[in-house]
């Protein structure tokens, strides 16, 4: 087979999604398939035209997300006459690598990692025209008929039903992770044994709670004077990191936050591995790569219990009682007292994954 990937974003950058395709695509080339990597050229150093085995990868320069979703369709139907089957993602992707597939008569899969319909009415962060245009373009990309839906969990496989997604169309597919690269070098982080440490760590997004989680650290800081809430968050987009800065000020949080920015991974790991617990506030999960990670480092879990969690958090673990500012307070409180609730820890591997992508591409060509 000859299987194209059209990716928002692919390796070098640094995530969940890229690591399950640079896996998907080294297990396949190791098969003797050929893959087809088109993305973004994220910074200039990075080539724009790479071979290495059975894998090429073909970076062109749009300027943001946006340009991907309109102008990637014209390198899309250059590659197309060379491939059996699409596989891409939501969101952004997903538009040009359909009409691209339809045109030139090939089959398309499309991975939808979440699906947030009337969330994005509520979500911080976003005016009220910008979740509108996102709500409406997400309600389009559902309705386009891929040949199949690929959902992360059981959560996201309902919402994509509930959205009109025929069933036969939808296979459910975990996420995983290579729990052999989840030991830690305890040299590389220092816990603070003077102080009860809880942690948040990810990308700024819109549907994080990391609004919720600053409010209630302003409630924490007063009551329990020995907590500290270590934020391991990237500086971009630049508005938003903004935006962090600016409620950090106002609720006067500036002695209670220890803030970490793009650490490497080995160093990231034992940040998270000495801290006290790991808190996860999100108004959605389609997965959680988050709280996945932080179970594979042996870490107790503050959950928002939203979609997905409730399918992936094991271990000790807190959930949070209804998605609010109280509620996430009280859940820190109850770690700080130990009051810990445990379920058996669930392992979602990288290479089982891979597999049923696998045998998902060789079905859909046969």
């Amino acid at each position: 087979m000859t299987i194209l990937f059209v990716l928002e974003n692919y390796f070098p950058n640094i995530g969940g999604v890229e690591t399950l395709f640079k896996s998907l695509a080294e297990q396949l080339s190791r098969q003797g398939h050929q893959v087809i990597v088109l993305t973004t050229q994220l910074e200039k150093k990075d080539p724009r035209l790479e071979t290495k085995d059975n894998i090429t990868i073909v970076r062109y320069p749009f300027k943001n997300r946006y340009f991907f979703t309109f102008f990637a369709i014209f390198p899309i139907l250059k590659w197309l006459s060379k491939v059996d089957i699409v596989h891409t993602t939501s969101y952004n992707a997903g538009l040009p690598a359909f009409f691209a597939a339809k045109i030139r008569r090939k089959k398309v899969i499309i991975t939808f990692h979440e699906l947030w319909g009337d969330l994005w009415f509520r979500l911080p962060y976003m005016s009220g025209f910008g979740a509108k245009l996102h709500y409406w373009f997400e309600q389009f990309l559902v309705k386009l008929p891929f040949d199949r839906f690929v959902a992360v969990s059981n959560s996201t496989a309902a919402n994509l039903e509930q959205a009109g997604v025929p069933k036969d169309k939808i296979v459910v597919h975990y996420n995983g992770i290579d729990y052999d690269d989840f030991k830690v070098d305890s040299s590389l982080a220092i816990k603070d044994e003077d102080h009860f440490v809880y942690t948040y760590f990810g990308r700024l997004g819109v549907s994080k709670g990391l609004d919720l989680l600053l409010a209630a650290a302003k409630t924490i800081h007063k009551k329990y004077p020995h907590s500290k809430l270590k934020l391991i968050i990237p500086t971009s987009p630049f508005s938003f990191f903004d935006d962090i800065i600016h409620t950090i000020k106002k609720y006067e949080l500036e002695d209670h936050i220890i803030l970490k920015h793009h650490l490497p991974f080995e160093t990231l790991k034992a940040e998270i591995a000495v801290s006290d617990c790991v808190v996860v506030p999100s108004y959605s999960e389609g997965f959680c790569f988050a709280a996945v990670e932080t179970m594979a480092l042996g870490v107790p879990l503050i959950s928002s219990d939203q979609q997905a969690l409730r399918e992936v958090v094991g271990g000790k673990h807190i959930k949070m009682t209804d998605l609010s500012v109280d509620a996430l307070a009280n859940a820190i409180e109850k770690a700080i007292r130990g009051e810990w609730q445990e379920l058996p820890v669930q392992r979602f591997k990288l290479k089982d994954t891979v597999q049923k992508y696998m045998n998902l591409y060789k079905k859909m060509v046969n």
